[in-house]
């Protein structure tokens, strides 16, 4: 008998950012969100700028509507152009995201990195495990959190 992987019920409109840059990294990310019915609505940046100018609809992406945030973003922190650290302290700074969840998902094995991510305002921080069915578990268990159970703040808290 064979077991059917139980599918979140994920509300409409939840979105990811997943910013990344590796794109074999990318991939994996976006297969194990679509693995575990995550694959909804994701937006990729491929380096820091891309991702502060999604989410404060600057540059390409002047006149998105900024009351459509995402539900979480997940952040490597080895970026080009911005590093996952300076986004997190960018976010934190500004009043209009310094409550959306964000998740370091990095391959990064330094603790420093771990004790800045924390004291940056990291809502988790999860290394990147090397096996894939690992990973795919971890991204499902990150999905379904964020996605299904946690509770988003009003859209006027912040």
């Amino acid at each position: 008998m064979s077991a059917v992987a139980e599918r979140p019920n994920v509300a409409p409109g939840k979105t990811i950012l997943l910013v990344e840059d590796n794109p074999d990294d990318e991939a994996l990310t976006l297969r194990a969100l679509k693995r575990n019915g995550l694959s909804h609505q994701v937006h990729v940046a491929h380096d820091g700028v891309e991702a502060l100018d999604y989410l404060f609809g600057r540059g390409a992406f002047a006149g998105r509507d900024l009351r459509d945030q995402p539900t979480v973003t997940l952040l490597d922190l080895k970026l080009p152009r911005l590093d996952g650290l300076e986004v997190l302290r960018q976010l934190r700074a500004d009043q209009r995201t310094r409550c959306l969840p964000v998740v370091i998902l990095t391959s990064s094995r330094e603790d420093q990195d771990l004790v800045q991510g924390y004291g940056y305002g990291a809502n988790s921080y999860i290394r990147k495990p090397v096996d894939f069915h690992q990973f795919v578990e971890a991204v499902r268990q990150v999905g379904s959190y964020w996605l299904v159970l946690n509770e988003d703040p009003p859209r006027n808290a912040s």
